[in-house]
């Protein structure tokens, strides 16, 4: 009840917030408008952002509701958001670089290429660099478990102050049997990326963060990009804060065990960094997503790279138990939906966490969108991800006079 309450006392200061934070307003794109005020109105979420390009340039970008609940403060286009597992594209797109420079090799095992401990299950030695960008390196988090998110449990279990860092979790799961061949099929891995964290920084000598801002996104001109912290003390400038919709569980660090909101300690978003740990902008994230808009002219992967980024996955990843190509796959950190025309794709990710809900999408047809949100679930249960995915092609679709201007240069 208390949180029904809050909600309906809350929405007209949403309401209110919402409009203030345009970064701009043709009349051509009043369907974005449109949908983002009518979401806002009925799953109530405290803040949200929207980002849209057109032929790579940004033609809309603007903030929804407040930073935080029961405050007064605007969501500007420009505020920083967990974006959860649309980190993974970025983590994909360095690890792709590092191969077309010739430092790694889509075959490399992870195993040999990190020097790590003997395994108890010997099918660890038979993962390579593809299997943990396509989600096929033999890990099943619904099968067993998902180690990101067992942080006191694997610390208590080696014998170390909690929370586990990434070097403890990957040691504790060279203990433990992979739960299918490497290769043989496909199974969403949050470790899977975590060890292309690992990866990254062994073969470029580099800290991951550091390696991605230099090389990733410093050449795309995003500059606020960064990784986030798990305490709401440590917040970062510009960062909303996150709403776990009354959601409360054990802290795992600090006083661990204590309770403590379900967005702010009950997981470590630093051992998450390169599968889920990215604050950003929606504007940021439409500029990374623009860089492969014209492959000939992308600053940071060659034409072939893109063209292996977004490439059916072999096997029963790629294909169905007859051989018939799958319509929807997963390649190297992106969702991949084949379309009719010969050539055609669409190209996305969905990032989850409590308090988070995040989307990027790039459409064939040139136009690409961010939508971030700062609570995770909508009224019936699902992803607000998932639920506004829909109304934004929609919106797309409605439009019929594009902007010629680019907001990238007054938003970056």
């Amino acid at each position: 009840m208390s949180l029904q309450l809050s909600r309906r006392a809350f929405l007209g200061t949403l309401l209110a917030a919402t409009g203030t934070a345009l970064a701009a307003e043709p009349a051509d794109l009043a369907p974005f408008d449109d949908v983002m005020s009518t979401f806002m109105t009925d799953e109530q979420p405290p803040g949200a952002e929207l980002a849209v390009t057109k032929d790579s340039r940004l033609v809309y970008a603007r903030g929804f509701g407040v930073t935080a609940y029961h405050g007064t403060d605007a969501v500007p286009p420009s505020a920083l958001f967990r974006i959860a597992s649309v980190s993974k594209p970025i983590t994909a797109v360095a690890v792709l670089q590092l191969i077309e420079r010739g430092k790694l090799a889509l075959s490399a095992g992870v195993w040999e290429l990190l020097r790590l401990p003997e395994p108890a299950d010997r099918r660890w030695k038979h993962v390579t660099i593809q299997h943990l960008l396509q989600h096929t390196g033999g890990w099943d988090r619904d099968e067993k478990f998902d180690p990101m998110f067992l942080s006191t449990e694997i610390a208590r279990a080696l014998r170390v102050p909690p929370p586990a860092g990434a070097a403890e979790i990957i040691r504790y799961m060279l203990g433990q049997p992979l739960d299918f061949d490497p290769g043989s099929r496909f199974a969403y891995s949050n470790f899977g990326y975590c060890l292309l964290g690992r990866v990254i920084e062994t073969v470029s000598g580099a800290p991951y963060e550091t390696y991605v801002q230099h090389e990733v996104l410093a050449p795309l001109g995003i500059t606020r990009m960064r990784l986030g912290k798990t305490l709401a003390a440590q917040r970062a400038a510009g960062e909303v804060a996150y709403y776990g919709q009354n959601h409360y569980g054990r802290a795992v660090m600090g006083v661990v065990g204590q309770r403590v909101p379900s967005p702010y300690g009950t997981w470590s978003l630093e051992a998450m960094d390169s599968h889920g740990g990215w604050l950003a902008s929606a504007v940021d994230l439409v500029r990374f997503a623009c860089a492969f808009d014209a492959p000939e002219r992308c600053p940071i992967l060659r034409p072939q790279t893109i063209e292996t980024m977004f490439a059916r996955p072999e096997g029963r990843a790629g294909y169905d138990e007859n051989g018939t190509p799958k319509p929807v796959y997963y390649a190297c950190g992106w969702s991949v939906r084949a379309l009719a025309a010969p050539g055609r794709i669409n190209t996305w990710h969905t990032g989850s966490l409590s308090g988070t809900s995040t989307l990027l999408v790039r459409r064939f047809d040139g136009k690409n969108w961010a939508v971030l949100f700062n609570m995770r679930t909508a009224r019936d249960g699902r992803r607000l991800a998932v639920v506004i995915d829909p109304l934004i092609h929609r919106a797309a679709d409605r439009v019929k006079h594009w902007p010629e201007t680019d907001l990238f240069p007054r938003l970056l």
